[in-house]
């Protein structure tokens, strides 16, 4: 007999401190490592951040050097607090805060604010538009629905960036903002809604941030009470901080450093709700002793999608573009992305609905597939055409899965027969926990097939059906383990909101899509006007657009398909144009400039550096004939690829040999030493000097720093131990 496979949803807890640290690269070792002193991690997409995190918070509490209850770990969603408490669970960590940063402000305001203010503190509003609707009304400004929602988030952006009622149009002037109305009418009605929430005794979210920063400035006694409480503080996603929140982040430090910060410049998306990435690129200016760490190992992108990556922010500007982060993938190689040009928005649409079908039957779940757009209102015509495809589908940004009145029901059911046990006559002949799963359910609505069609009644369907693919999973993880087992498990699942997949194609926005990832991405709608949008008037506004479309990018795994429509509908003018940002990436629009290299791995400590000055070139030309070259192969040969060839076939067959025992040392595949072109290139000028070598094409900085000695060695003659032969 063989061993189950062990279940990746249900790991085991490591036994030991040190194990905790087993699987992690070096430098997410370094990151766990980081237990003093200022830290930040510079993390790419799909480097492992959230497990280089979690593994730190881990390492630290099961070795001794940090108590579970002094560490507050905060980040900008349940989602991700609920995933990060999960995993700390998992690790043996249990006892460690880890919540968004409303939440954790909301309980130190509940609890202090007897204390600060006296009485109970005021309801907490849920939803803010209907508030500033009557503020409208009551200031005699008309507002649409789509006005009211746009004011709504002005109000917002001016809490968060701690800008009063009457400095709000001044503030508008100053940031460049393009505000909804005439500022001096959203400034009255921002006036009058805060006159409001006084009247009706309420308070929103943002007045959470704000009444807490009040309180610990105020009351010091608070606020070193919160800090004996706290006093290890860990921040992801730190790219996406308000000025508020720091501020926020500020008092809870006090003179200390314990402090870690995660991000990535280049993912920074959210300025338009105030948050700026200038906190993490000024952490070193503010910190000059901190360890930095740069994550660039991409575990979950193959290299055509990490190279797309690349190339669109190689083409980007910017302080944030001087800090970018070049991704080296570590996945074996996968199909080139695909480019679809269509004539309006239903034949897009429906194009994707095939090709997402066509993937499905070759084997991609439906659940490991996205759609993702610029804005909400493109989502109904993918939906039409996935519901008229036959192919099941499910919004993002809908109600949380532990939420659904269907899940809910369901959990009532499980529980109930768990503590019945044998007495369940549902439950009668039946053995092992899937089927008794599947038994229960049925009595709310389950059933063995799903139902056909789309909406409803089979969005609950897959919420069931979600239910029955995690106990079995849990039944392979477990083997032995009861319904109250499983129960236990659900509960603990929902208090973190750490909820199963569930089957069915996600259609999401761009913005919604931060932070998750699939086997398959379809990035629709990108002409100009959507991507960038068509109110991205100033350099920093398109440029977050330009980040906006890395996200989409970097959310796929292995297949990616970018597309467009010439027109908005049947019959129209075919007068859009696909994105800029893919000018020089897909095939047919030209020749990519080169911006210098990004950021390589590492770790730096307490040093400081400025960011390399980039380097403007202009067309590539074939040195044999002068042509122009287009093609990426051609550019790194800088000839034709018909062009004759003066290559010296011995030095490049050196130069393989010696790649071979650095990609086996390095652990990673040949290519990410240098490609065949790149050494082909090598072998065609052989370079006596450091400089000769770096104006090839595929070498950069970061490759002539750790391979250039070797390198220029090689194409003297010399030796380097290019066989695994040599002793």
């Amino acid at each position: 007999m063989t061993a189950a496979t062990p279940s990746t949803l249900f790991p085991q807890v490591p036994e030991t401190a040190d194990a905790v640290l087993d699987g992690l690269d070096p430098e997410q070792r370094e990151v766990a490592l980081a237990l003093h002193g200022p830290v930040c991690v510079l993390a790419g997409a799909g480097t492992g951040k959230t497990r280089a995190i979690t593994h730190r918070i881990a390492y630290g509490v099961r070795a001794g050097i940090l108590a579970p209850a002094s560490v507050l770990a905060v980040t900008f969603t349940n989602r991700a607090a609920g995933e990060m408490r999960g995993r700390l669970r998992q690790l043996g960590a249990g006892g460690v805060q880890a919540r968004t940063f409303h939440s954790a402000a909301l309980r130190q305001l509940q609890y202090f604010w007897p204390k600060a203010v006296g009485g109970e503190l005021p309801r907490l509003l849920e939803r803010k538009i209907q508030l500033v609707a009557d503020a409208a009304a009551r200031c005699r400004v008309r507002l649409d629905r789509n006005e009211l929602r746009d004011v709504t988030s002005e109000i917002e952006w001016a809490k968060v960036t701690q800008t009063v009622p009457g400095d709000y149009p001044a503030a508008v002037a100053k940031s460049l903002r393009d505000a909804p109305r005439d500022p001096a009418e959203i400034s009255q009605v921002y006036a009058m809604y805060e006159q409001l929430k006084r009247d009706r005794d309420v308070i929103d979210f943002e007045d959470v941030l704000l009444l807490t920063v009040a309180i610990l400035q105020d009351r010091h006694d608070i606020a070193d009470q919160i800090r004996r409480q706290y006093q290890h503080f860990v921040v992801d996603e730190y790219q996406d901080v308000s000025p508020l929140q720091q501020r926020l982040l500020d008092l809870w430090l006090g003179e200390r450093d314990t402090l870690c910060v995660v991000g990535d410049a280049s993912q920074t998306i959210y300025s338009f709700t105030g948050a700026t990435p200038d906190h993490l690129l000024n952490f070193r200016t503010r910190h000059p002793g901190a360890t930095v760490v740069k994550l660039v190992r991409d575990y979950r992108s193959t290299p055509q999608v990490v190279h797309l990556a690349n190339g669109l922010l190689s083409q980007a500007s910017g302080r944030a573009a001087e800090h970018r982060l070049e991704l080296v993938s570590q996945r074996d190689p996968g199909p080139e992305p695909g480019y679809a040009e269509y004539a309006d928005e239903p034949a897009e649409a429906e194009g994707t609905a095939r090709r997402v079908r066509d993937l499905i039957a070759a084997g991609v779940p439906a659940g490991e597939i996205a759609v993702l757009y610029r804005i909400n209102a493109q989502s109904e015509v993918y939906e039409q055409a996935l519901a008229d495809a036959g192919v099941p589908y499910q919004l993002r940004g809908a109600e949380r899965f532990f939420d659904r009145e269907e899940v809910r029901k369901a959990g009532v059911a499980l529980r109930g027969a768990a503590r019945a046990g044998g007495n369940d006559a549902l439950l009668d002949d039946v053995e092992d926990l899937p089927a008794q799963v599947r038994a229960v359910l049925s009595s709310t609505g389950w059933t063995e097939r799903p139902p056909t069609g789309s909406g409803a009644v089979r969005d609950r369907w897959e919420s069931l059906a979600a239910l029955v693919r995690l106990a079995e999973d849990f039944a392979r993880a477990r083997p032995g383990a009861t319904l109250s087992d499983l129960v236990a498990e659900l509960d603990e699942r929902a208090a973190a909101q750490h909820a199963p997949t569930v089957q069915g194609v996600t259609l999401a926005s761009l913005h919604a899509a931060k932070g998750l990832e699939w086997d398959a991405v379809f990035l629709v709608g990108l002409a100009e006007g959507m991507m960038p949008i068509t109110y991205a008037k100033t350099d920093e506004q398109v440029e977050e657009e330009r980040r906006l479309l890395y996200v989409g990018v970097t959310r796929a795994r292995v297949h990616l398909t970018l597309s467009w429509s010439l027109s908005r509908s049947p019959g129209g003018r075919a007068s859009r144009r696909p994105t800029r940002f893919l000018k020089g990436l897909r095939p047919g629009s030209g020749a990519l400039g080169s911006a210098g290299a990004g950021a390589g791995g590492g770790i730096e400590r307490g040093t400081g550096g400025g960011a390399e000055r980039r380097r403007r070139r202009g067309p590539a030309r074939c040195r044999v004939c002068g042509a122009t070259l287009t093609e990426a192969g051609e550019m790194k040969l800088m000839r034709c690829e018909d062009c004759p060839s003066d290559m010296d076939e011995g030095l490049y067959e050196r130069l393989r040999d010696w790649r071979a025992v650095q990609a086996r040392e390095l652990g990673q595949p040949a290519y990410c030493v240098f490609t065949d072109k790149t050494l082909m290139a090598i072998a065609e000028r052989v370079p006596e000097s450091g400089g000769e070598l770096a104006v090839i094409s595929g070498v950069g900085a970061r490759k002539l720093d750790r391979f250039g000695a070797d390198v220029l060695a090689i194409c003297a003659g010399e030796d380097r131990g290019g066989s695994d032969d040599d002793t």
